[in-house]
């Protein structure tokens, strides 16, 4: 595959107190300062930011599937005075759908005129020209590009997973978010484990010993398909495959780059922000087939392995009709911990009780509260890290390579065309074969220069 010639620094291995909150605040924000990303130096604080004390925030959403409306609804749900004000996806249809829904969900909050309705692959700049705070919830193969492009422009951003698809997205949103901070703007990362309350009190006690020494940890996200959704009359290729994004790894990555990630996030935040060394893992196309499910495989499985022997045995599948599991079980030399329970049984039996809150809401009140408060928090350190960890292991999988942390994070890979030179009129990276099925990768045989 043809290699991006722009070459950044590799991500830096950070840590943060276990007490620390989701997201740090400037202060704590990026001591080690990331090597040769200075070219942004010496900017000030940039016109559009939200003026803190002000009633109204204006919210622009750039992807309007699934989950970008959803975001929307999270925001409002949190703070009456925002008011969503602009639209984006590259379907100008489901811009104006999504409006209509958001409407009946939000009344009072949805102030999206037909002038701020875009579409296309242009729109994101005029969404971030009419916002205080930018939502990136499209093709994670843009969310680098547009993240950027919102901070530059002096706004606040709440950004989905995927945050990046390949080494090179995951140093610019390392550069982004780099950048917000001397800018004084928040970045707040989809990751909505780390705001769950639950979890933190869990991972507070792994910490401090409630389990002795973690001696393994084992990751699952199994699931049926995701998000089919059939070519329709008229459509070209390129249009075919954003309405199906899900399934092409050129615009997603797959399977642990866009779901698995939450698991891998929890598990590093568990390793008090380790990230491993090398990894190897396998996966491939078992049980579904035909051009709706793209070329992405659906299973894998990765087995991650840190410094210290610890390993992490990370497990995904989309497939139907098969035994599902979503569970993050840390084992430790003194008990063990199933964190998405919020339960420890070891030398001591605990088992959470506390308020539990709605973590894609409490996602969205960090950045608000920050936002008027003027106190910004940024979630750079595990955003950076805990995207290059699914990376890693996508990349592992497709190769079938063992990899070391080292050497992708160095890694000029991507996954081509580059976000900038992506044209909705242009032939897509991959094409179906005469019976319209997409060539998946294949282990050994296909060629990734990393």
């Amino acid at each position: 595959m043809p290699l991006n010639s722009q070459i950044m620094p590799p991500i830096p291995t950070m840590k943060q107190p276990t007490t620390a909150p989701p997201c740090g605040t400037r202060r704590d924000f990026l001591k080690t300062a990331v090597a040769g990303l200075t070219a942004f130096g010496g900017l000030s604080l940039a016109r559009g930011a939200h003026a803190s004390g002000s009633d109204t925030i204006k919210i622009g959403l750039i992807g309007c599937g699934s989950r970008g409306p959803g975001a929307a609804v999270n925001a409002m749900n949190v703070d009456p005075g925002v008011r969503l004000v602009a639209m984006t996806d590259v379907f100008g249809g489901r811009v104006r759908n999504r409006r209509e829904l958001l409407k009946k969900q939000k009344p009072g909050q949805v102030a999206v005129d037909d002038a701020h309705c875009f579409s296309g692959l242009e729109g994101h700049k005029h969404v971030i020209h009419s916002a205080d705070v930018v939502l990136i919830a499209c093709s994670g193969k843009f969310h680098p590009e547009y993240l950027l492009a919102a901070v530059e422009a002096g706004k606040h951003v709440f950004v989905e997973k995927p945050h990046a698809i390949d080494p090179v997205g995951v140093r610019k949103i390392t550069a982004a978010c780099e950048l917000a901070g001397r800018k004084n703007l928040s970045v707040v990362s989809g990751l909505h484990s780390r705001f769950h309350p639950g979890y933190r009190e869990t991972i507070r006690r792994v910490h401090d010993g409630a389990i002795g020494e973690i001696v393994a940890i084992e990751e699952n996200f199994l699931r049926g398909a995701i998000e089919l959704h059939y070519r329709q009359p008229k459509q070209s290729e390129m249009e075919y495959q954003f309405s199906n994004q899900y399934h092409f790894s050129w615009l997603t990555g797959g399977y642990v780059t866009q779901s698995l990630i939450h698991n891998l996030d929890r598990a590093t935040w568990a390793m008090k922000e380790q990230a491993p060394v090398k990894a190897h893992g396998q996966g491939g196309r078992a049980a579904s087939f035909g051009e709706v499910f793209g070329n992405v495989f659906d299973h894998h499985s990765v087995v991650y392995e840190y410094a210290n022997g610890v390993r992490l045995y990370a497990f995904g599948r989309i497939q139907s009709g098969c035994y599902g599991n979503s569970s993050s079980v840390i084992l430790g030399s003194q008990g063990r911990c199933n964190l998405t329970r919020c339960a420890i049984d070891g030398k001591s039996r605990w088992r959470y009780d506390g308020p539990r809150g709605n973590p894609y809401d409490l996602e969205h009140k960090a950045l608000f509260s920050a936002v008027r408060s003027g106190n910004p928090v940024n979630c750079v350190d595990y955003v950076a890290r805990s995207t290059l960890i699914g990376v890693l292991g996508q990349l592992a999988c497709y190769s079938g390579k063992e990899l070391t942390w080292d050497r992708v994070s160095q890694s000029d890979f991507i996954f081509t065309p580059k976000p900038e030179q992506v044209r909705l009129d242009m032939e897509p990276p991959v094409k179906p074969d005469r019976q319209g099925n997409y060539r998946v990768p294949l282990p050994g045989i296909t060629e990734y220069k990393i």
